[in-house]
């Protein structure tokens, strides 16, 4: 039987008219990296806070390792890390210090909590800068040393809120390998990004959230199979004719055409010879044509369709 290590039910949280969170349902079970997607103001953070219970809510249960989580449940917290999207340690420290402190609010023993922050600095790759302040380190490092604080008393239980806002590619992957390293270790992680590739790219299951409901969940390819959109084409061509967009939109499986400054974009609901089709059409109206590529749907398609809504700038202070 599977380990249930978040047990969300029917939750409720209302800030004054407000509804933050609407009878939202939610599992995360052991072992898996879980995406948590929504645009801002879709809930993912109060979620997240009454995870913790660093807030009270109206309705609904959250159990934590099989338990109701309560503000004085510190067994459980202990096994919980928490990586929020803004940085937090403290200027005054150096980095082997920084991590030290935040071992030290969970492990006593001062022999184990000596290896587990060594281990914490070269899982991080920090070991050329563990007596720099934060102030010199540059925003990759600074977003790994606060990965590092989060995660150096071995949690069960990871919480990554945008971990990777604002860094440099070599530092996010470094990031997303770490997170995939902590979890092949044994640890859950939650994770929320704005970044769709990321999510794609290491989450075993994604829940996306919007209005304070889980709208839907499951694994990318589940997520994926939800939408209508089966298969994007796109083909430069310099002339085409209006009625010519006409017949391809009437060509089995294509749902819609657009043509942008001499670049045609066919959306495709399903089917495995769409190019073939296409491209046979083009052959028959002797439509010259240059580069042709295709794509499947990628989870920023499943979001779009889902919510209806852009990606929104991680920075937007409305969340909720």
């Amino acid at each position: 039987m599977v380990e249930k290590v978040i047990e969300i039910e029917n939750l409720v949280k209302r800030y004054k008219e407000l509804i933050a969170l609407d009878h939202l349902n939610l599992i995360v079970e052991k072992g898996e990296i879980f995406g948590l997607l929504g645009p801002n103001g879709s809930g993912k953070t109060t979620a997240i806070n009454c995870i913790l219970a660093l807030l009270y809510f109206d309705k609904g249960s959250v159990k934590v390792f099989g338990e109701e989580i309560q503000p004085n449940s510190y067994e459980i917290k202990k096994q919980i890390g928490v990586v929020l999207q803004n940085v937090a340690v403290f200027e005054e420290l150096t980095v082997q210090e920084n991590i030290d402190y935040f071992c030290g609010l969970y492990i006593q023993d001062k022999k184990i909590r000596k290896q587990y922050v060594e281990e914490a600095i070269v899982f991080s790759g920090l070991e050329d800068f563990r007596k720099f302040y934060p102030k010199k380190l540059s925003g990759g490092l600074l977003r790994r040393l606060n990965i590092a604080c989060g995660i150096a008393h071995k949690p069960k239980l990871i919480i990554l809120d945008e971990p990777t806002v604002a860094v440099d590619p070599q530092s996010r992957n470094r990031i997303l390998e770490g997170i995939k390293e902590l979890n092949q270790k044994g640890a859950t992680v939650i994770y929320t990004s704005h970044y769709m590739e990321e999510v794609e790219q290491i989450c075993s299951q994604i829940a996306i959230l919007d209005k304070g409901r889980c709208i839907a969940s499951g694994t990318k390819e589940e997520l994926k199979s939800m939408i209508k959109m089966g298969e994007k084409i796109y083909i430069e061509v310099k002339d085409i004719q209006p009625f010519q967009l006409e017949e391809i939109k009437e060509l089995h499986h294509v749902y819609q055409v657009n043509n942008e400054e001499g670049k045609l974009e066919i959306k495709c609901s399903g089917g495995k010879h769409n190019l073939v089709h296409i491209l046979d059409y083009f052959k028959k109206q002797e439509i010259n044509f240059g580069q042709v590529y295709s794509e499947l749907p990628t989870l920023n398609d499943v979001f779009l369709e889902i919510t209806g809504k852009e990606l929104r700038d991680s920075n937007t202070k409305t969340q909720f």
